[in-house]
This record gives structure tokens, sequence and C-alpha cells, in this order.
């Protein structure tokens, strides 16, 4: 008659484990908000690029992503560098330059993976 029980316990164990692990897609607001929470950690963005620059000479691009709650700027690897108006998800750690006065300067994400939306 335990049995029932073990497994039901291993099931719920399971699950805590993987939502615990799951990747954070917060708000572009709620990142801007509370980036302290959210800093050297992975999350992932959906929205449009507003603005992008980037050339095949240098190993670095940069791009602006809005979610429709705001923007944040997007230090892409190298690569290709997304168009104005193209639909994305951007998966990248949350960073800052510096904190001053409890306010976040510079607020970016290091790309770690983009995907092209349709």
């Amino acid at each position: 008659m335990r049995r029932p029980h073990t497994f039901l316990a291993a099931i719920l164990a399971t699950s805590a484990i993987v939502s615990g692990c799951a990747l954070r897609s917060p708000s572009v607001q709620e990142l801007r908000y509370n980036p302290g929470r959210y800093q050297n950690r992975t999350v992932a963005i959906d929205g449009v690029v507003t603005s992008s620059w980037g050339t095949r000479f240098l190993p670095v691009n940069f791009y602006k992503v809005d979610d429709g709650t705001g923007e944040v700027t997007v230090m892409g690897r190298e690569g290709r560098t997304p168009p104005r108006g193209a639909h994305v998800r951007v998966k990248g750690k949350v960073n800052d330059l510096a904190t001053f006065g409890g306010a976040s300067l510079g607020l970016h994400l290091q790309e770690t993976d983009l995907d092209f939306r349709r």
C-alpha cells in the first residue's frame, strides 16, 4: 500500500526540480524594475527588433528588442544581426554596466541564442 505514496512523492519532487530549472521569461518592464533579481541569469524575451547595428568585421553586434512593455539592448554574438522589424525570441544573460543609486545603468542581454519568429 505504500507504493502509490512513494510514486506520487517522486513525481512531485521531479516536477518541482524541473519547474525550478525552467527558463525565465520576464517582460522588459520587469527586467528594468528589478534588474538585481535577474542579474547573471538567463532569460528569454520575445519581441520586435527596433534598431540594429553590426558589421562583418567586428565580433559583436547590437540590437534593441521591444516586447510591448519596453526596450532592451542585446549584445549579439558574432554572426547575423537581425534586421529592424524582425520578430525574434532572444535568450541571454542579464548584465548591466554599473549600478548607481539603486538604478541599473547599461542594462543589456548577452545573447546566447536567437530565433527568428514569423
